[in-house]
């Protein structure tokens, strides 16, 4: 078959999976809804019970959900592009630790849902100001450097949250471990996210080549006359701001960045042209089902989404690791 018709056929597939995450999403809970209540509050029918559950709060928690897997995919395949190792995800350089900061003091000072988003959303941006910063020093910009500045960064961020947790009053200490944890149940107004996975994904797609060229070897990509230094400056940046989006939207939600760019590399290959789009379908629709079990599972009581996507995602990634010896070496190819 070929190569376009595959990639073509991959794609297809993989958005009706993500219409179907987000419809069973909309039918799936606590208050089951039928699929016929469902079109018809989707198409404006009379403004009900059922119809009111679909359009005010299952339908933007699902499109949040979608926005921010895809997100945190994306940036994931940036970054193990960027970094060229297979460990590398959207956390990994201390931007999730930045916002953990921020919304965790945002909570303890009793700001409210939209303070929380900002202030997690500012911890993000500083903590990639930071790590940009001392990587870079005197202009001896490194993928090893910017990836242990990242680790300190992190750890550091790591022990103020830590320290926060330690003296925070009990009433705010089960608010603060579900953020940390990823939390969905706030996200009523998903069109800022979803705006920003829009334009991540149409800033990026034009330099899928030299994305293709930067993962055989910063000397290979420079010989073929790409601009290495401004490429990696470049892709830090997008996907900090992906990263930070995300999280400042949804909390801490892990492995999906890590997970989802390489499930879609052993069945799709390296191209950025076809990983990068089919990692944010992949993505999204992984936090959108993951969400959905989070809450129906001990419903009424709703779980950290960040919990299910580990135990989704785990016995996955190592069946497919067992089946596939490598998986280690497809991101260099």
């Amino acid at each position: 078959m070929p190569t376009r018709h595959r990639a073509l056929i991959i794609l297809a597939l993989l958005i009706g999976v993500s219409l179907g995450s987000v419809f069973l999403a909309l039918v799936v809970g606590s208050i089951p809804v039928p699929v016929a209540e469902v079109f018809a509050a989707l198409l404006g029918g009379p403004d009900e019970m059922s119809a009111n559950v679909v359009t005010s709060l299952r339908l933007p928690r699902a499109l949040a959900g979608f926005a921010c897997g895809g997100l945190l995919a994306l940036s994931g395949a940036l970054l193990q592009v960027l970094l060229r190792n297979p460990l590398a995800d959207p956390y990994i350089l201390g931007i999730s630790g930045g916002a953990g900061v921020g919304a965790i003091l945002s909570i303890l000072f009793g700001l409210g849902v939209a303070g929380i988003s900002g202030a997690a959303f500012a911890g993000a941006l500083a903590a990639m100001l930071v790590v940009f910063g001392l990587a870079h020093g005197d202009g001896s910009w490194t993928q090893t450097r910017l990836l242990l500045t990242g680790v300190i960064v992190a750890a550091g961020c790591g022990a103020l949250v830590a320290l926060i947790l330690s003296i925070a009053p009990d009433h705010q200490l089960h608010g603060m471990l579900f953020w940390l944890m990823g939390d969905l149940s706030q996200a009523a107004n998903p069109g800022l996210t979803l705006c920003a996975l829009a334009v991540v994904l149409f800033v990026t797609l034009p330099f899928a080549r030299e994305l293709n060229l930067l993962a055989r070897g910063s000397d290979t990509a420079l010989a073929l006359g790409v601009r290495v230094g401004a490429l990696r400056r470049g892709v830090y940046l997008v996907a900090s701001l992906a990263t930070a989006a995300a999280v400042a939207q949804a909390g801490s939600i892990g492995f999906i960045g890590l997970i989802v760019p390489h499930l879609v590399r052993l069945a799709t290959g390296n191209d950025q042209r076809l990983l990068l789009p089919a990692s944010v379908l992949a993505g999204g629709s992984l936090l959108v089902v993951a969400d959905t079990l989070a809450r129906t599972l001990i419903a009424p009581q709703q779980l950290p989404v960040g919990v299910l996507t580990a135990l989704i995602g785990v016995p996955v990634f190592l069946f497919l690791l067992a089946r596939d010896s490598r998986l280690n070496t497809r991101l260099n190819r």
